[in-house]
């Protein structure tokens, strides 16, 4: 069990909301049930005074402290799991992730995540919100990560990610040859049929997605894309809508339908036994939390990728 503590001053505008509004704008990483929890358990004082009253009007410039425990989940064990790790300090940490490793805990994999190797690798990571990650990649997708090193760092990282500050950048490898770039611009919702699944749909949440060539092959082409959202699969969804899904996935792409004929054996093997989707996070910047400045950090393309890429 970790204890987390805040001492918040309530802005101006939150004036007349109730203490878990007030809270959860404050404290968004963290549940509104979360925060209606601690309150009612007796971890809230208000200017002071124990409020175990979720409903209770606050006042602008009233403060807030808080001192709540943070219990250890199922899954939240540290593992001693390798992390090729391209920049620390005291605010962020970027991680180069490898495919086949999942981001969190999850039903069907309850440990073995990079969260299990940050806790081993950072402590202190315990006391926040899934040891501090912010977003995630697809287990099978490889490249960069931002991780939150504080609470402080945590709410202004979750901030930016909600503003588009954070710009990410991916190298594909599509079946089919792109005539030119261009952009996709498609809302995406859950597939009804399958739960694991997205889909293009008119009812699902907007989804931008920009890209561009970098080098063309007969069958195949290498692209760069950039998000604007960060929907869930979105890079995958969208590339398949416009009929050039992702070599290697399992999900969204198609078999290799090639002839053996017009490749090399080697290209066309290696096209066959592809079983990740060619996809990597191979840029990522962002305004640093403490100084404003702006970082960028890269990370080159994968073995597997490569290979992929010299043999087409």
């Amino acid at each position: 069990m970790n204890i987390v503590e805040h001492q918040l001053i309530i802005p101006a505008e939150r004036t007349d909301s109730r203490l878990d509004q007030v809270l959860s704008y404050l404290l968004p990483q963290y549940s509104r049930n979360q925060l209606k929890n601690w309150i009612l358990a007796g971890y809230v004082k208000l200017n002071g005074q124990l409020c175990q009253r979720p409903k209770e009007k606050v006042k602008a410039g009233q403060t807030i402290e808080m001192t709540a425990s943070l219990e250890t989940k199922k899954g939240d064990e540290a593992e001693n799991i390798p992390l090729d790790i391209i920049y620390q300090d005291e605010a962020l940490i970027i991680i180069n992730k490898p495919a086949d490793l999942t981001v969190h805990p999850g039903a069907g994999q309850p440990n073995h995540t990079l969260m299990n190797g940050l806790l081993h690798a950072f402590p202190e990571l315990r006391s926040l919100p899934r040891a501090g990650i912010v977003h995630r990649l697809d287990k099978d997708t490889s490249g960069l990560l931002v991780v939150a090193h504080n609470l402080e760092t945590h709410h202004t990282l979750i901030n930016a990610m909600q503003n588009r500050e954070v710009k990410r950048e991916y190298e594909a490898i599509v079946h089919g040859q792109m005539i030119s770039g261009g952009s996709i611009n498609a809302p995406i919702g859950r597939d009804p049929l399958v739960r694991t699944r997205f889909k293009v749909t008119p009812g699902g949440k907007p989804a931008i997605t920009h890209y561009r060539i970098l080098k063309r092959f007969n069958y195949h082409t290498h692209i760069l894309v950039t998000l604007e959202t960060g929907r869930t699969h979105q890079i995958r969804v969208h590339l398949q809508s416009i009929r050039h899904p992702l070599v290697g996935d399992p999900h969204y792409g198609r078999k290799n339908k090639i002839s053996p004929q017009l490749v090399s054996e080697q290209s066309y093997q290696q096209l066959y036994s592809f079983k990740r989707q060619a996809l990597h996070a191979c840029r990522l910047s962002l305004h640093h939390p403490f100084s404003g400045k702006l970082m960028s950090w890269e990370a080159p393309l994968p073995a597997d990728m490569q290979s992929l890429l010299d043999n087409l």
